[in-house]
């Protein structure tokens, strides 16, 4: 397993999209948590605690587009230029190549994350200065580690997409549907269904984990999260199945 892990890591390194990918993650969850939280001290708006870690958190969901992006490619790049008849030659055993993919990317991917997250915090807070909150305030370090936590699980779906869709441009068009449009398209769901819905729809329930205060009725922050967890085996799930199943 030691030689596949090597294999995958010099592969993923090796590829330039990783590097813009990972980048551009940290650039959008740095660059929207300043963004915002200037504007807000500009408009001289009063900020509590719950919007400060908003403000400076709120590339998030630009940071897990990108992320689940380049999990998408980890696995549909090979189907697109035929490496992955050269791989599964190299590793016949399919389940133990796609756990070693998932073992990398989710290293690479949480590393990267953890980073962006704490970056797109300190700084935001900086910006707001003394109307901002500290890591040790309650719920805080919880939440901005959620975000990083939040924004590889999102890789790791998109990779799951991947290896199920096995094409680049549809695999990533399914990660921004059920990551960023059908997600918000839920709050226009009736009745107590729709809101059921709603709050167990995949980043609708892994977000819980990036706030400090949870409404009544909603998931909390780590069910919520295990919720996400769970969509995201199921894709898994189904992309080793098929794995098994298809030709490459």
């Amino acid at each position: 397993m030691t030689g596949v892990l090597r294999s995958e890591w010099t592969k993923l390194r090796s590829v330039r999209s990783t590097l813009w990918t990972l980048l551009a993650a940290v650039a959008l969850m740095v660059g929207f948590g300043v963004l915002l939280t200037a504007v807000s001290g500009d408009l001289g708006e009063e900020v509590g605690p719950a919007d400060a870690l908003m403000f400076s958190l709120s590339g998030s969901p630009f940071a897990s587009l990108a992320v689940a992006s380049l999990g998408v490619l980890v696995i549909s790049g090979e189907y697109r230029t035929g490496m992955i008849r050269t791989t599964l030659l190299a590793v016949p055993g399919r389940l133990r190549m796609l756990t070693a993919k998932v073992a990398v990317f989710t290293a690479v991917a949480l590393t990267v994350s953890l980073v962006a997250s704490f970056a797109a915090f300190l700084v935001g807070q900086a910006v707001l200065g003394d109307a901002g909150i500290a890591l040790g305030d309650p719920g805080v370090l919880r939440a901005v580690t959620g975000s990083a936590l939040l924004i590889t699980a999102s890789g790791i779906f998109g990779l799951a997409l991947g290896a199920l869709i096995r094409h680049t441009p549809g695999a990533i068009v399914a990660v921004i549907a059920l990551v960023f449009v059908l997600p918000q398209m839920t709050n226009m769901l009736p009745g107590g269904w729709g809101a059921a819905v709603r709050d167990h729809f995949t980043t609708n329930a892994g977000d819980q984990i990036t706030h400090i205060e949870i409404m009544d009725g909603q998931l909390g922050p780590w069910a919520g999260f295990g919720v996400y967890c769970a969509w995201v085996a199921v894709a898994l799930v189904a992309a080793a199945v098929l794995l098994r199943r298809r030709d490459a």
